[in-house]
């Protein structure tokens, strides 16, 4: 049973903490209570989300309001049950950085194929939009996945 879960990217600006955000509500829609939080591997720390990022997401129904970029560490990791990343290479950095959670690291679309969701940090909006469409599916199946059985 999952009780928390981490979503990671590079600066934590963009993709995670929208990953994060729609991850909860589709959580809290199901009638789920987990933790979700973010970070990033490269994190742009101290800084809010992306502009854009948070324009897209708003148009969503998806609060950015607060978010504050974070880094991701070995000792941040051990307090999640799960920790879901935007691309391949990003699981692959944390495993090396901490093999000991490499048991607890999956892709955030996991359940799309894992290939991974691109940056879209510094991109268009159009770019970004397409990039919400795919967390948004990405964070709908695991919001199913992680939900009790029959619950939504």
């Amino acid at each position: 049973m999952f009780r928390s879960v981490l979503v990671v990217c590079v600066g934590n600006i963009c993709r995670s903490p929208v990953g994060e955000r729609l991850l909860a509500a589709r959580l809290q829609e199901r009638g789920t209570p987990l933790t979700v939080a973010s970070a990033g591997i490269g994190a742009l720390v101290g800084n809010a989300a992306d502009e854009t990022a948070a324009a897209v997401a708003a148009s969503h129904g998806i609060d950015m309001s607060g978010h504050v970029a974070r880094q991701f560490n070995r000792a941040l990791g051990l307090e999640y049950d799960l920790i879901l990343t935007m691309e391949p290479g990003h699981r692959r950095e944390i495993i090396k950085a901490a093999p000991d959670l490499s048991g607890r690291v999956m892709l955030f679309d996991q359940w799309q194929g894992g290939k991974g969701i691109a940056d879209p940090y510094r991109h268009s909006r159009q770019f970004h939009e397409e990039v919400f469409a795919l967390i948004d599916a990405a964070g709908t199946a695991w919001a199913e996945k992680l939900s009790p059985a029959g619950k939504g």
